[in-house]
């Protein structure tokens, strides 16, 4: 089977635009799972809300995959996914290793969704000597000191941190020096890596920080909406006539 080291995707080279190929993903999950239900077609309205953009951008980006769908018939989902699968580089195995086995790292050691998405975990590395041979997810853990034999011997190019911060900038030299060319980042810090190596960043403290300022904004936008309902009650009860005692306009 072709591992990730001799084989790359060819969507840079084909002219996808970078915010098509980061939809892509997106577009395969819901692929998938209508895959799973046995739907032949889809149309590029149903897909595009699955998938959670407008249908005319949908479009677009398949146009860059040269599909184009049916007229009245939409798309043949086996079809869209093996094309955004073989975009993605995912008919092929890519070997993966695995940095920092504490909390996070042995959660994902434990993911399921690799094998099926055409990863495979080749190792996991972690510092602590008491680790070395300790079983995760069926695999044994094995020591930074082997780190570029393993990555050698693996044919690896795609690496997960998930060390400490400070820990995170030296693993990352390592593996580029050892030829990994992508890394999947969940170290809270940001990596300095030189031109040809890709870095995703994952950190769910930045997300949940996110989504704190839009709770914020909502409870500001709840808190005005009652206040500006108040008022003309407020009002209301204020509404003396001229002597204090009575309305100005009386019913007729």
């Amino acid at each position: 089977m072709a591992t990730g080291r001799t084989h790359r995707p060819a969507t840079r080279s084909r002219g996808i635009p970078e915010a098509t190929v980061a939809r892509l993903p997106l577009y395969l999950r819901a692929l998938t799972a209508l895959s799973e239900r046995s739907v032949p077609t889809v149309s590029s309205e149903e897909l595009a809300a699955a998938a959670g953009v407008n249908s005319a951008k949908l479009r677009k980006d398949f146009s860059y995959l040269g599909s184009y769908g049916t007229r009245g018939v939409g798309y043949d989902v086996e079809y869209l996914v093996y094309q955004i699968s073989r975009e993605l580089g995912l008919t092929q195995d890519w070997p993966v290793v695995i940095v920092g086995i504490g909390n996070l790292g042995a959660a994902l050691a434990n993911y399921g969704g690799f094998a099926s998405r055409g990863f495979r975990v080749a190792a996991l590395i972690d510092a602590d000597p008491a680790m070395a041979g300790k079983p995760v997810a069926g695999i044994p853990v094995q020591h930074t000191d082997d780190l570029e034999k393993i990555i050698d011997e693996n044919g690896v190019s795609i690496g997960v941190i998930a060390t400490p911060a400070g820990a995170a900038q030296p693993v990352c030299d390592r593996l580029v020096a050892a030829g990994v060319t992508s890394i999947l980042n969940f170290a809270p810090t940001v990596l300095s890596v030189p031109d040809g190596v890709d870095v995703r960043k994952v950190d769910l403290s930045i997300e949940l920080q996110i989504l704190a300022f839009h709770e914020q904004r909502k409870a500001g936008e709840e808190a005005e909406a009652q206040a500006g309902a108040a008022a003309p009650a407020e009002r209301g009860d204020q509404g003396e006539g001229p002597d204090g005692d009575v309305p100005a306009v009386m019913p007729a």
